[in-house]
């Protein structure tokens, strides 16, 4: 579980209620301004109308569904990764490339048996390179067009709040003979801006910028993995290859790499 999400969404909520109840002086009536049907309406109803618009359905069903992964995002540890190479490397020096088939198979991570796979099948290093790093282009526009799917949300959210200020205004500017109704009609007008605010910023920008970074994360693994792997194929000293995929971690959790078996 991502206790950071967790934290992000009970303290965002927590402070705007709090917030909007201290500003109105603990008066829940005046609270109550901000809870506004048809402001709830032609915000949210206006952002999603456009989002479908705006994106295929399959895309955006698989948007929504990846939300999951910023509550719950996937293991990732390429300190363990590189054990599993490491590994994998004294495997390949001891018994052979062959050798590896087996030691794979109890492997869980199909990235990493798909390389491994074809290295032992004899393909040439540079068709196991080129397609690895296809697989991970591939991925990464995968992973970008999710994220790009709450960027676009966050775009048109405030756009429609300001749809619904502008449709306030107006309906707020034919009843100006009676001026103790502008000021309540103001406030209603303007409410439509705030929910489109926190559609933006405390849901969608935020989920997006997760997306991203797990993203980012999964990708170094996976890179981490190929340059491991192409090493295993050439031949390299397992020591060596350790040197030198720990350049891709922080120094902070370099020291984790070292619990592989080269027995």
């Amino acid at each position: 579980m991502e206790i950071g999400s967790i934290i992000g969404i009970l303290f965002g909520s927590f402070f705007t209620v709090f917030s909007i109840i201290q500003a109105a002086g603990n008066d829940l009536d005046k609270a109550a301004t901000f809870i506004n049907g048809p402001a709830i309406m032609i915000t949210i109803g206006g952002t999603f109308a456009s989002t479908f618009f705006g994106i295929t359905f399959k895309k955006l069903m698989a948007s929504f569904a990846a939300i999951r992964i910023v509550f719950k995002p996937p293991e990732i540890d390429p300190a363990e990764a590189i054990d599993k190479i490491v590994s994998l490397a004294y495997t390949a020096r001891k018994e052979g490339i062959l050798a590896l088939e087996d030691a794979v198979m109890d492997m869980d991570d199909e990235f990493l048996q798909k390389g491994i796979m074809m290295i032992v099948d004899g393909n040439d290093q540079e068709l196991v390179k080129a397609i690895m790093e296809t697989e991970l282009a591939h991925i990464d526009e995968r992973h970008g067009e999710l994220a790009a799917t709450f960027d676009f949300i966050a775009a048109q959210a405030p756009a429609w709040g300001m749809v619904g200020t502008l449709i306030g205004l107006i309906l707020m500017l034919l009843d100006m003979n009676d001026p103790s109704n502008v000021g309540p009609n103001m406030a209603i007008a303007l409410v439509t801006t705030f929910y489109g605010s926190i559609i933006a910023n405390f849901l969608a920008l935020p989920i997006a910028n997760k997306m991203k970074m797990i993203s980012k994360e999964e990708l170094l693994l996976k890179s981490v993995m190929v340059e491991g792997m192409l090493s295993v194929q050439n031949g390299e000293n397992p020591r060596i290859i350790e040197e030198r995929l720990k350049c891709f971690l922080a120094p902070s959790i370099r020291s984790e790499v070292g619990n592989y078996d080269n027995d």
